[in-house]
């Protein structure tokens, strides 16, 4: 049977292979994208899915999302996310508030918009994480805050909603544009073969959204082996 799925960050790396996978297996996406040219963008390729304009950027804007979707909600993907690296000594405010807010704030504000749609399918709610969000590395101090916030909020909600499914998954480094930045920040070359596929992190969340009902898996650690 057909579901309806949420989700962030589908228009690139992790998001959009894990929306490529449910939209080929024929489900129902509602895609929450940041702007109207980003929606026209993707509309091409996700002609079926429903699209919501959401700035993750500006968290605020975010209030009223939940009621405006009037269908059935089976779960909510928290894919997106953005990273700039400096050290403490160096660290402006600008990129670091925009690493919260993309990161942290707006995923926990879609998460309050969406709960009454997740609590009324005994859904599931699951944040694309990373293992920054266990280990904080130098330079990488303002996404690693971001991400392990991430964390405390997801293991919040889940004491909190006993009827909604709360997992976190944390990936280690991905062959996705992000990463591509990441080295170009670090002064290294990069070659997306040295890294796992998004595509593997992506079966990954779809296994945890096709768990039977009778169980929740609460944490996944994936790493580049």
């Amino acid at each position: 049977m057909s579901r309806t799925h949420a989700l962030t960050g589908a228009g690139s790396g992790i998001g959009r292979a894990i929306a490529e996978i449910l939209r080929d297996r024929g489900d129902q996406l509602i895609l929450l994208v940041r702007d109207a040219e980003r929606i026209d963008q993707l509309r091409t390729e996700f002609a079926r899915a429903e699209f919501v304009e959401a700035d993750l950027a500006s968290p605020g804007s975010l209030h009223g999302i939940g009621r405006a979707v009037g269908r059935t909600v089976d779960s909510l993907v928290h894919a997106a996310g953005i990273v700039d690296l400096s050290p403490a000594a160096q660290q402006r405010l600008d990129p670091w508030q925009e690493q919260l807010d993309v990161n942290l704030t707006s995923p926990a504000m879609l998460t309050r918009e969406f709960l009454p749609h997740l609590r009324a399918s005994r859904g599931t709610l699951v944040f694309v994480n990373s293992t920054a969000g266990l280990a904080a590395n130098a330079t990488w101090g303002a996404y690693a805050a971001s991400k392990f916030g991430l964390r405390a909020f997801a293991d919040a909600v889940r004491a909190e909603e006993r009827d909604v499914r709360v997992t976190t998954v944390f990936p280690s480094r991905t062959a996705t544009p992000m990463q591509a930045r990441v080295h170009a920040q670090e002064g290294r070359d990069y070659a997306e073969d040295d890294w796992m596929t998004p595509q593997t992190v992506a079966r990954s969340v779809v296994q945890v959204l096709d768990l039977p009902a009778d169980a929740t898996i609460t944490d996944v650690t994936i790493r580049t082996s």
